[in-house]
This record gives structure tokens, sequence and C-alpha cells, in this order.
């Protein structure tokens, strides 16, 4: 490799991690022991990592050492489709909101900063919650129940698009009814 590319790729390393680093706004503050439990994804940015799953939920289980279990699923094209799991875990990196976590998976490659940013949550009732990461690769619509009213997703589309974040590539995820 020549000098010029080797200056070149570590340019381009140096701007994606200083635009990971930059502070996108979250929630003010996330009481932790409150969100724990399950989260049904109402809607996310496709990924390699969600690709036609539908069904979506994500559980988080406080542990003793005050980290969270992470435990992630869903079916693989329809709600009868095979089960699709990865369990990991996460630690809160900003104690002052909580509203900054460390996600990990086994497998997956680990960043050295927050990746799981809380930008939108029910802070009266954590009926619903809106998390991305510094580059905005992802975005999910959390609620507690697996439909949400279509007033309230309307009124969560506006605050994320006021915040600057492309809500154009959400996609609705599939749910159970019940």
């Amino acid at each position: 490799m020549t000098m010029h590319k080797i200056k070149t790729t570590l340019l381009l390393l140096g701007a994606v991690f200083l635009s990971a680093c930059a502070k996108i706004e979250t929630v003010p503050y996330v009481e932790v022991e409150r969100y724990m439990g399950v989260w049904y994804q109402i809607s996310a940015y496709e990924t390699n990592f969600n690709e036609g799953l539908v069904g979506v939920t994500a559980e988080y289980t406080l542990l003793a050492d005050g980290s969270v279990q992470v435990y992630n699923k869903g079916y693989l094209d329809t709600l009868d489709g095979p089960l699709d799991e990865i369990l990991g875990n996460a630690v809160v990196v900003d104690e002052e909101t909580n509203s900054r976590l460390k996600v990990s998976f086994p497998g997956v490659p680990n960043f050295p900063w927050a990746n799981y940013l809380i930008v939108i949550l029910d802070e009266e009732d954590y009926q619903y919650a809106v998390v991305t990461d510094p580059l905005k690769y992802t975005l999910f619509v959390l609620n507690r129940t697996p439909q949400m009213e279509a007033g309230l997703y309307s009124e969560i589309l506006t605050q994320l698009d006021e915040m600057g974040i492309d809500t154009e590539k959400l996609l609705l995820t599939p749910q159970p009814e019940f």
C-alpha cells in the first residue's frame, strides 16, 4: 500500500470515528430499571442483521453487576417462520443520563463508543422509545405492545424529522395481533 493510500485510509477512519463520537442529542434521563422488560419493534431501518425479520422483540434484563442482558429475537419472513435470536450485553456509558449504552453481541464487531442512543422516550410511562446509533445507521421505534396508535407513530416521525433523522428508510415490522 502506498503512503498516499495509507494516509487516505487513516483520514477516512478518523472521519468515521469523529462522526461516531459526535453528540447526538439523547433524552435527558433514563431510569434503567423502568426501561427493562420486553419491547416490540414497530419499525426499523433494514440492515444486514435484521433483514426479513418480523415479530421482532428486544428483552432487557438488569443483571446484578449493573450491566444489561439483551435478548433480541424475530422470525424469518413470517410470524410462523424460523426463529432468529441473539443474546448480548449492554453497559451504560453515560451515567449522568443513562441514555447512551454500549451494546455488544458475540461475533459482531465491538465498537469503542456508545452504539445504543435513546433519542425519544415516553418519560412518564416508558411505553415507547426510539433508539439509534452515533452514525444513524440503525433506527428502531419500540413499543411495549405489538401495535402502536397511528397518531402516536406520526408524532414520533415528526419528532425524528425535527431531529434531522431520516424517517423515509423506516420499515414497519409486522407483529402478532393480540
